[in-house]
């Protein structure tokens, strides 16, 4: 693979590189400010990922487990706040964006991946994701270090080390998010459109990097085998292929949305760079980025077509199509296009730390608080823990505490963390639906009374499973600047079994 920065001074690349660390330093410190500012709860997401990290395993229902382990490890560092929980996000961005610059470097010059990581590390979507814990953080850090590892190898025949890079990536990029499979895919694609680099099928290090990655995932298989692969059934019932077929509002909507999480300018400079290159032909280098981006933008939107498609879901193929953005920007004498969207994703992101700051103190015209969803939950913890201490104190205290939804069960596990009475989930079916369904369902035998904490309206299919119902209170509880969220308790007895 030819590269122009072979040529390239080492005092250049240096200089690059110390501007590099300024930039991102400067990025981590203001993203480490805005978290320690950030009022809101944890999104139920993130708490049922820090009840994770209390139970180490090889997988859990919903995701594989190395969000667990990241927050296990921050939390253990410096306890379970709200802060420390979402640590580990805007310090794996760093990471994410630094390997960025190196593959920028490797295919390009310093200065074309000073200005990809750049670009990345305040792209909107990293933006956001900068500021709350969830699996695509990981993701994308395994998915840029494989991205290098795989370069290498095809930039360097003789070295031995970007095969150990490429494996290990892949082994925990498929335990972060099994989206790390695409990367398999995008490969072969890319080695199917590129007979010159047919050799790489040869190529004795890529399948040990593969045969590393898979054994670093088996692990996993073996917990999934062991709980009826509860993850696997997750993710296909995530996909929801069941109903109604063909949703051309969805994909449009799907698309639209990549404007947003990529920055509206590289997005678009993206869609006009495939279009001149569809026309005119593709360079290997060009070839390779596209291969790593395109087919994950295809087959989320096809799935969004299908059936639906969250923003997020072709994160992955950011890390690729930044630097392809860059890189051609800066060759069609366009930089003046990538400066305006350095001003666009940095307001955006200066947008975002502004609101998080003030969140639960403005609403948006209507009347909707736009963080409602992360705010109050305490608050419902804290009338919980009212309800608990009150029959305490009358000498019958309840002997567990259930809930009605996974968003429920998470928030109570977290916010009454130092209350020594079980938060157990109801198992609605006989298929367990969550992760507490699956590891701590009410079940037979469980001590009574207890006390039913219920989001939703229609609680006839638990309480008509007990002989003694008592409604207790039903409040509608602060939540933000928004319409506020309904909480009824009731005391319930007499368990006649699901």
């Amino acid at each position: 693979m030819q590269r122009p920065n072979r040529s390239e001074a080492n005092g250049q690349r240096d200089i690059w590189r110390q501007r590099l660390w300024v930039a991102l330093g400067g990025i981590l410190i203001l993203r480490l400010a805005a978290l320690a500012a950030n009022p809101t709860d944890l999104f139920f997401d993130e708490a049922q990922y820090w009840t994770w990290s209390l139970e180490p395993a090889f997988g859990y229902y919903s995701k594989p487990p190395l969000i667990a382990w990241a927050i296990a490890l921050a939390t253990g560092v410096c306890g379970s706040t709200e802060f420390c929980i979402r640590l580990p996000s805007p310090l794996i961005h760093t990471v994410t964006a630094a390997a960025v610059f190196m593959l920028g470097s490797r295919l390009y010059s310093a200065r074309t991946g000073f200005l990809s990581a750049l670009a990345f590390a305040t792209l909107p979507g990293v933006s956001l994701s900068a500021g709350i814990i969830s699996t695509d953080v990981p993701l994308l850090a395994c998915w840029a270090m494989a991205l290098v590892g795989f370069a290498a190898i095809i930039d360097d025949r003789e070295a031995q080390w970007p095969w150990l890079l490429l494996g290990v990536a892949l082994g925990l990029g498929l335990n972060a998010k099994y989206a790390m499979a695409y990367f398999v895919l995008c490969a072969g694609i890319y080695i199917a459109v590129s007979p010159d680099r047919r050799w790489l099928l040869r190529d004795r290090r890529l399948w040990l990097a593969v045969a590393l990655g898979i054994a670093l995932i088996v692990p996993n298989l073996i917990w999934n085998a062991t709980n009826k692969f509860a993850t696997f059934s997750h993710t296909a019932d995530n996909a929801k292929w069941g109903g109604a077929l063909f949703h051309p509002g969805k994909a449009l909507e799907f698309l639209g949305a990549q404007f947003g999480v990529f920055g509206p300018i590289l997005f678009a400079a993206l869609l006009v760079a495939i279009w001149r290159w569809w026309r005119h032909g593709l360079g290997d280098r060009e070839r390779m980025l596209l291969a790593f981006c395109l087919p994950i933008v295809v087959i989320v939107t096809l799935q969004a077509f299908i059936s639906r498609a969250h923003a997020n879901w072709a994160a992955p193929a950011y890390i690729s199509a930044t630097v392809l953005v860059v890189a051609a920007l800066e060759r069609e004498a366009e930089q003046r296009w990538l400066n305006v969207s350095f001003w666009v994703n940095g307001a955006a992101m200066a947008v975002m730390i502004v609101a998080v700051a003030f969140a639960g103190r403005f609403a948006l015209p209507g009347g909707t608080d736009p963080f409602a969803r992360t705010l109050g939950w305490k608050t419902v913890a804290e009338a919980t823990r009212a309800k608990l201490d009150a029959a305490r104190i009358l000498r019958q205290p309840f002997g567990a505490v259930i809930t009605d939804e996974r968003a429920l069960t998470a928030e109570l596990l977290y916010y009454m963390r130092t209350d020594t009475t079980p938060v157990l989930a109801w198992l609605g079916r006989s298929r367990p639906q969550d992760h507490y369904e699956l590891k701590r369902p009410f079940v037979t035998g469980a001590p009574e009374p207890v006390l039913l904490v219920a989001l939703h309206e229609n609680s006839g299919p638990i309480t008509g499973r007990f002989e003694n119902v008592q409604r207790l209170t039903s409040d509608v509880l602060p939540a933000g600047r928004g319409p506020g969220r309904r909480v009824t308790f009731y005391a319930l007895s007499g368990f006649r079994g699901h």
